[in-house]
């Protein structure tokens, strides 16, 4: 029974691994121009939100932010995800603030762990990898995240 429980372990490995890298392969066709940390509360019962705060680090200067998210469907629970990821397509930290939906496909690994890139109405895009902790059952889609920045 262990033998099968390390074999499993494996195969789940090995294929997070492979879809965290391919996000990170098609992120880096491009060239990031900045990088984001996000801590984020999620909970829900039907409705689900996430309210959260991280930081822009773009061109050696750290900007804070808020963030705000609501996804419809079977949501139940809550739990805390953080997440780290590079930016892209950003000429300047005004394009930064708007409200991001998803871009490509996201993934969720076993173990509370997965990946999503985000893109907002200014065309910027964030790539994220996320750990989440707690219990959260989510049927639904995320309809979108909204970042505000105090400038």
């Amino acid at each position: 029974m262990m033998k099968n429980v390390r074999t499993i372990t494996g195969h789940i490995l090995l294929v997070a691994a492979l879809l965290v890298g391919g996000l990170a392969l098609a992120a880096d066709v491009k060239k990031p121009v900045g990088k984001v940390s996000i801590e984020e509360k999620q909970f829900g019962l039907i409705l689900g939100g996430s309210t959260g705060s991280g930081t822009l680090t773009f061109h050696g200067k750290k900007y804070p932010f808020k963030l705000k998210g609501l996804s419809a469907g079977l949501d139940v629970g809550v739990s805390k995800m953080s997440a780290v990821g590079e930016v892209y397509d950003m000429k300047k930290v005004s394009q930064f603030p708007g409200t991001f939906t998803k871009f490509e496909a996201s993934i969720a690994l076993g173990g509370g762990v997965g990946g999503l890139r985000l893109q907002n109405e200014n065309g910027v895009i964030m790539n994220l990898r996320s750990r989440t902790k707690g219990l959260n059952l989510n049927l639904g889609n995320v309809t979108g995240v909204t970042v505000t920045m105090d400038q």
